[in-house]
C-alpha cells in the first residue's frame, strides 16, 4: 500500500514539475511604469507592471507569478472557488429549476460568480495591449451592473419588510435596473476619457451612479436592519447583512481612496494597493450577502411569497435586458476605443 502511495505521489510531482513547460517559456520580468502606455499606470505604483504585446499564455501564466495585479486576480479568484463549491452545496437542496421563488437567488449567486469571474480575468489579462485593457475593464463593467441587478433583486424579494415593500414596490426594480445600467455606461465612459481613475469626471461618472445604485438597492436591508425588534437582532441572516452593509463601507472608502500606496509612494507595487483592500472588503462583502440571502430564502417564504406573487419571471426579465444593455453598452465603448487607437497610430 505505501509502495502505491509513494509511487502516485512521485508521479504527481512529475505532473506538477511539467506545468511551466505546459504553460510555455518563463515570462519576462515586470517592468517599470515608464515602459509601459500611460493607461495602465497607477497612482503612487511605479514598478511591477507587465510588459505589453506578450503571448497570451504569458498573460495567463502570470497567474502563478508576482506583479501589481496578481493579490486583484488570486482575492477574486478565490471567491469564485468557494461561490462555485457553495452552489454546488445548495443545488442539493434547493430546487432551483422548479421552485418559482429560487429563481432570485439563483440569479444573485450566477450574479455575484460573474462579477467575480469578469474582474478575475480583467485584472488577469488586460496588460495584453491598450484596446484589450480597455475592452476587458468594459467587460468587468457589466458584470458590476449585473451583480448590482442581482444584489437588488436579492433584497428586494427575499429581505425586504411588508411596510418598505408597500412604499417603493412602484419604482424599486425599474429604478434598479436604470442604476445598473448607467453605472456600467458611467464607467465605461470615464474609462474611456480619463486614462487614470481619478478626476472629476471619473467620480461623477463612475462613482455617483453606482453609489445611487447601492443606496437604493441596499434600502430594504438597512430598513429592516433599524426597525428590527430586540428579539430579531440576533438573527443570523440580520448578522450576516449587517456584515455585508460594514464591508461594503469600507471597501468604499479604499475603492475612492489611493490609501496606503499614498502614503508610501513606489514601496507597494506588489502589496498593499488601496485597490486591494477594496477587492478583500467586495469579496467578504459578497460571501455575506449570499449567506445572508439563501437564510432569508429558507426561513422567510411566509413574507415574500406573498408579498412577491408569481412576479420571479418578470423579474428574471429585467435581468436579461439588464445584461443586454451593458453589454451593447460596453460592446459600443469598446469599438470607440478601437477607432480612437486606429487614429492614434495613423
Amino acid at each position: 500500500m505505501a509502495t502505491v502511495v509513494t509511487e502516485k505521489l512521485s508521479r504527481l510531482f512529475i505532473n506538477v514539475r511539467q506545468v511551466p513547460q505546459l504553460l510555455g517559456p518563463l515570462s519576462p520580468s515586470t517592468v517599470s511604469s515608464s515602459e509601459v502606455p500611460r493607461v495602465f499606470w497607477k497612482p503612487y505604483i511605479h514598478t511591477g507592471y507587465r510588459p505589453v504585446q506578450q503571448t497570451w499564455r504569458y498573460y495567463f501564466s502570470t497567474l502563478f507569478q508576482q506583479h501589481n495585479e496578481a493579490i486583484n486576480v488570486w482575492t477574486h479568484l478565490v471567491a469564485v472557488l468557494i461561490l462555485l463549491l457553495r452552489f454546488q452545496q445548495l443545488s442539493q437542496r434547493v430546487d432551483f429549476g422548479q421552485d418559482l421563488h429560487a429563481q432570485p437567488l439563483l440569479i444573485i449567486i450566477v450574479a455575484s460568480i460573474t462579477y467575480l469571474t469578469f474582474s478575475t480575468l480583467a485584472h488577469l489579462l488586460q496588460a495584453k495591449s491598450e484596446f484589450w485593457h480597455y475592452s476587458f475593464f468594459f467587460m468587468d463593467y457589466v458584470g458590476v451592473a449585473i451583480y448590482q441587478y442581482g444584489s437588488a433583486l436579492g433584497h428586494y424579494y427575499y429581505a425586504i419588510e411588508p411596510s418598505w415593500h408597500e412604499k417603493i414596490k412602484g419604482f424599486y426594480m425599474p429604478a434598479a435596473v436604470l442604476l445598473a445600467w448607467m453605472s456600467c455606461a458611467g464607467s465605461c465612459y470615464a474609462k474611456y476619457r480619463c486614462q487614470q481613475s481619478a478626476g472629476l469626471l471619473s467620480r461623477l461618472c463612475q462613482e455617483l451612479p453606482s453609489g445611487l445604485a447601492y443606496m437604493l438597492d441596499i434600502s430594504p436591508v438597512v430598513h429592516r436592519i433599524y426597525t428590527a425588534p430586540p428579539s430579531q437582532q440576533a438573527d443570523p441572516a440580520l448578522l450576516y447583512h449587517k456584515c455585508q452593509v460594514l464591508f461594503f463601507l469600507i471597501g468604499a472608502f479604499f475603492f475612492s481612496q489611493p490609501y496606503p500606496e499614498k502614503w508610501f509612494p513606489g514601496k507597494c507595487h506588489f502589496f498593499g494597493q488601496s485597490h486591494q483592500i477594496f477587492h478583500v472588503c467586495l469579496m467578504l462583502c459578497t460571501l455575506a450577502q449570499i449567506e445572508a440571502v439563501v437564510l432569508d430564502y429558507e426561513s422567510r417564504r411566509h413574507i415574500y411569497s406573498t408579498l412577491q406573487g408569481d412576479l420571479a419571471h418578470n423579474f428574471s426579465a429585467l435581468c436579461l435586458f439588464t445584461v443586454t444593455c451593458s453589454v451593447l453598452t460596453a460592446t459600443y465603448m469598446a469599438q470607440k476605443v478601437k477607432n480612437k487607437l486606429s487614429f492614434k497610430e495613423e
